[in-house]
């Protein structure tokens, strides 16, 4: 009597190199994308430049956060984040879009934060407004690293913006069981009433009929 041998184990097929690229891709660009976005919004609400203004004999001092020198970083942090977001919800030229306005976000995010670096005009009008004269101007300025903070942030939407237009065309979509394409959905039929049920029985008596009579 032999005893009946296992079949083999049949191994599940290994990840291909473009899939692994692909996850990979897909992990480093909401990483990248979540954290610049988190960055600008962060640094356009700390203090980007300090300085003293002239009031009635004495001296008072004032400091500007980024949101008072330029709100262009939070704006397009938010436009970017929408965008990773959208990535994933759109499909082949849309893609394509999207992964462009999440890189031109990153690099409006740059440009704004770097030329934020050294500006002085929003405390001068804060020195203004303060001491009542239009032609005051602030004094003893000096600035804080934030505004690079900001440009590192917008470097990182771009990375995830360039990551978007590179590898993109392989990323997964949203299920599109849920979009609805016009056409009518079929109607399940409808199952034939039981006769034997209270309401059924009672529907049959208001009818004239007998529900006990069989047919």
């Amino acid at each position: 009597m032999t005893s009946a041998v296992p079949p083999p184990r049949t191994e599940a097929p290994a990840e291909s190199r473009e899939q692994r690229s692909s996850r990979r891709s897909i992990a480093a660009a909401l990483l990248l994308g979540a954290v610049g976005a988190a960055l600008a919004l962060l640094a356009s609400r700390q203090d980007w430049a300090h300085g003293t203004a002239s009031v009635a004999g004495g001296s008072l001092p004032l400091s500007a956060t980024g949101g008072d020198v330029t709100g262009v970083p939070a704006t397009l942090a938010i436009v970017g984040l929408a965008s990773l977001v959208a990535v994933f919800a759109v499909r082949r030229t849309g893609r394509v879009l999207v992964s462009l306005l999440l890189t031109l976000s990153g690099a409006g995010t740059i440009a704004a934060a770097l030329l934020g670096v050294d500006d002085r005009a929003a405390l001068d009008e804060k020195a203004a407004t303060a001491s009542g004269d239009a032609a005051a101007t602030i004094g003893d300025l000096s600035h804080t690293g934030w505004p690079y903070a900001a440009a590192a942030a917008g470097v990182l939407l771009l990375l995830a913006g360039l990551l978007a237009l590179t590898y993109g065309r392989g990323w997964p979509a949203m299920s599109g069981r849920y979009e609805r394409d016009g056409s009518p959905r079929p109607r399940k039929p409808r199952r034939a009433p039981d006769p034997e049920r209270p309401e059924e029985m009672w529907k049959a008596l208001d009818r004239g009929e007998d529900p006990t009579r069989e047919t």
